[in-house]
Formats: structure tokens, C-alpha cells, sequence
């Protein structure tokens, strides 16, 4: 996959995991490893952009005698993630449209 077509993804994905409740990075890691499998030096890079874009913000708290940071979607977040299902459905008409000519050509 190109690699920015694979960093808007990855973003959706974690805006899509904190629109189920506030989580932590570690977290995060172990929700998307049946889906995209990321290390948390992809990780943390990632709700870095989306907190200076407005799209998330963070607060800490103490979990087991330790101090966690957490992550909540905000507004910009969901509609990120609005944006890209209406994207994604552009996307599916276009790959449509080249398979379909595709399997013509090979007939």
C-alpha cells in the first residue's frame, strides 16, 4: 500500500478506536493488530498529528500507581472519519470501474 494512502488510513484507525471510549497507546497497539499491526514508534507519531490537529485530546491519569495518558476524540476527529467514509466510497466506485475495465480487456 503507498505510504500515504497508508498514513490516512492508520489515522481513521485510531480515530475509529477512540469513537468506542478514551484508550491509551498501548492499547491502542493491541486493538489494531488483527486489522494493521503498528508498533508504537508508528503509534505515537500518529495521536502527536491528531492532537496538534485538533482531532483528539489528551489527559493523564493514574492507573496501578503509574500515570497513563489517555486519548478522547473530539469533533474534528469524527469528522475526519466522516470524511474518509465518504472518500472510501468514491474509492470503491473508481476500483469498480478499473476491475470492471480490467476484465474486459482480458476477454
Amino acid at each position: 500500500m503507498d505510504s500515504q494512502r497508508k498514513k490516512g488510513v492508520l489515522d481513521v484507525c485510531v480515530l475509529a478506536i477512540l469513537t468506542r471510549g478514551d484508550s491509551y497507546g498501548y492499547e491502542m497497539i493491541g486493538q489494531m493488530a488483527n486489522c494493521m499491526p503498528v508498533s508504537e514508534s508508528t503509534l505515537y507519531p500518529i495521536l502527536k498529528r491528531l492532537e496538534n490537529s485538533g482531532c483528539l485530546e489528551t489527559y493523564k491519569q493514574e492507573h496501578n500507581g503509574r500515570i497513563r495518558k489517555y486519548y478522547r476524540i473530539r469533533t474534528e476527529g469524527r469528522d475526519k472519519i466522516a470524511a474518509f467514509l465518504e472518500e472510501w466510497a468514491e474509492m470503491e466506485r473508481i476500483y469498480t470501474f478499473v476491475r470492471n475495465m480490467s476484465e474486459e480487456d482480458a476477454e
